[in-house]
């Protein structure tokens, strides 16, 4: 880390420490499903009548959201396979 900022492998070796670690995956899962659940609150009800006024700034806004959930999905999908292959491992 020079000056604070975290490089390349940095990045890789963090996301690999969460992907492999059953407790920090599900913390990570339930962070960002937790962040989709109030960008959707806040969609519905602090900010509707904003994005209301633009069928633009409509489609971002719940487009992102929807990108948020899907990328919930895949890390909750991966979950279920990580925890499937290694109950798999303890039997061999």
């Amino acid at each position: 880390m020079a000056g604070g900022v975290f490089g390349w492998k940095d990045s890789k070796g963090l996301a690999r420490a969460i992907l492999h670690d059953r407790a920090a995956r599900r913390k990570v899962t339930g962070r960002l499903l937790l962040g989709v659940l109030l960008w959707i609150a806040a969609g519905r009800w602090l900010v509707d009548g904003w994005l209301a006024e633009s069928p633009w700034r409509f489609l971002a806004w719940w487009g992102a959201c929807a990108l948020m959930t899907v990328v919930v999905m895949c890390f909750a999908l991966y979950d279920a396979l990580a925890v499937i292959r290694e109950e798999r491992e303890k039997f061999r």
